[in-house]
């Protein structure tokens, strides 16, 4: 699960260590610009949100959601241009742009 506090020093205090154990949730909190800080999860749940729900509130069962969420997610993974690779779907990057490392000796 992944959740925002309100204050750090609520998340970092043992009243909220102890519910969490009780409730068999992980606590996890790494350092502003190191791999585990989730600012990029949140941008690309900002990203998912934005373009899943823009025109469904809410959908009839939880098959739908989840088909519309694989569907975009495999759009968003594969034919989707992104910034980071010059604005060419992944999938065509990665195969442009592929790595051989010498064999070992």
């Amino acid at each position: 699960m992944l959740q925002r506090p309100v204050e750090p020093a609520v998340y970092c205090s043992k009243d909220y260590a102890k519910l969490c154990r009780k409730l068999g949730v992980t606590q996890s909190m790494g350092a502003v610009g190191s791999s585990a800080d989730n600012a990029l999860a949140e941008s690309f749940n900002a990203t998912m949100k934005r373009e899943v729900l823009q025109d469904a509130a809410c959908w009839s069962n939880e098959l739908v959601c989840r088909r519309q969420v694989f569907r975009w997610l495999v759009r968003y993974n594969t034919k989707r241009r992104h910034s980071w690779c010059r604005y060419v779907p992944p999938v065509l990057y990665e195969t442009g742009n592929t790595a051989t490392l010498p064999t070992a000796a």
